[in-house]
């Protein structure tokens, strides 16, 4: 297999699991319908930033020893169902805001806020580790350059932010904001839900 072959191969894979419901879509689409879609495309930065990590360590082999570890790996598990479940108790505590007042409000956050969420959450998450794991070890050849092996990586991260900036973007737009404004806290406890059942998931998956 060629070297374009690996990469259209691992574009194809990519996409399937970048498109799957998860922690990532789910902090997006909170930050986008909170603060807007700059702040989302910001916590998608942060989201493509986590990508690179786990690209590097598998890339220089690290993955392997997360995955041989069993202790490091439940490490990773822990904190990062621990930290959906703080955003899910966030969501929980969330108090309803009138419309009006939400409407006149300024919802942004610093972008060191926004991409710390979005960081933070990819990033501690064992189920992206062994995803990158599988990717490096049954499709990407032994023989494969390290140079190549970087771009599958780069090109990973760089299409996880694409992809999230897109559905920040849709979720941000104000027609949608004003709903999600309208009936914000049944939405946030939705969310809080879906958070909570996702750390279950990572703690007993």
């Amino acid at each position: 297999m060629s070297y374009w072959g690996e990469l259209l191969t691992i574009a194809g894979i990519h996409l399937l699991a970048v498109a799957s419901p998860g922690p990532d879509f789910a902090i997006v689409l909170r930050q986008s319908l909170r603060f807007g879609s700059k702040t989302g495309r910001e916590t998608a930065i942060g989201v493509g930033t986590g990508i690179l990590i786990h690209a590097t360590y598998s890339v220089l082999g690290f993955g392997l020893l997360i995955s041989k570890y069993e202790w490091l790996y439940n490490g990773m598990r822990f904190l990062a169902a621990g930290y959906l479940l703080f955003l899910a108790y966030q969501g929980f505590r969330a108090k309803r805001v009138e419309y009006e007042a939400v409407q006149s409000e300024k919802r942004e956050i610093s972008f060191k806020k926004a991409f710390s969420k979005g960081f933070l959450v990819n990033a501690f998450n064992p189920k992206v580790t062994l995803f990158f794991l599988s990717i490096y070890t049954a499709v990407v050849s032994e023989s494969t350059p390290f140079s190549w092996q970087v771009v599958y990586g780069i090109y990973m991260a760089v299409a996880t932010m694409i992809w999230f900036s897109l559905v920040a973007t849709l979720f941000g737009q104000s027609r949608i904001r004003n709903w999600y404004n309208r009936y914000n806290n049944v939405i946030e406890k939705i969310i809080a839900i879906a958070l909570t059942l996702l750390a279950v998931k990572l703690i007993w998956g």
